[in-house]
């Protein structure tokens, strides 16, 4: 187990720099209208601008607006661990900011997933709760591995066709 920890670090050391650089290279990393937004950045850099200024690099009323989303998601957790009858239509807060991390498109792809293990559990509860979490890492999985080619298709100026990106003309 060890050396496989050990061949496998090895491996990313050389496989991450050269993914990420060929990925720059094909796509326009970081752009904010882009494809790959890179929301971690900008994050960190406003990160960094609140560190160094203060309070008072936020918008106005930020931290109110922040005060009061906080006691929601205290007061929806609160409702979903003691009150079981309501508490199973609570959303879960922590959930509803994925979107406002990753982008409107990983939402999309979560709702429509959503919607197939719904109708996947009324179908076959019993196949479903024992296939779902393989099927969704096969799918995930799959979406990650798609990117290496369509990067190299990129740099190769091949517009991927209709089945691969549905993106608005």
């Amino acid at each position: 187990m060890f050396v496989s920890q050990t061949l496998g670090t090895a491996l990313g050391c050389v496989t991450a720099p050269l993914s990420f650089f060929l990925f720059y290279k094909a796509f326009d990393v970081g752009n904010p209208h882009g494809e790959f937004k890179a929301p971690y950045a900008l994050i960190y850099r406003n990160m960094a601008i609140l560190g160094v200024q203060g309070f008072s690099a936020l918008p106005q009323h930020c931290l109110q607006l922040c005060y009061g989303f906080f006691a929601f998601a205290v007061l929806v957790n609160l409702v979903r661990d003691f009150s079981p009858k309501i508490g199973k239509y609570m959303p879960l807060p922590m959930v509803m900011g994925v979107p406002f991390l990753v982008g409107a498109y990983f939402a999309i792809d979560m709702c429509i997933g959503s919607l197939i293990v719904f109708t996947w559990h009324k179908l076959d509860s019993k196949k479903a709760a024992l296939m779902v979490p393989a099927v969704a890492s096969g799918l995930i999985c799959g979406e990650g591995l798609w990117t290496l080619p369509a990067s190299v298709l990129a740099l190769a100026k091949v517009k991927p066709p209709m089945c691969m990106k549905f993106l608005g003309s």
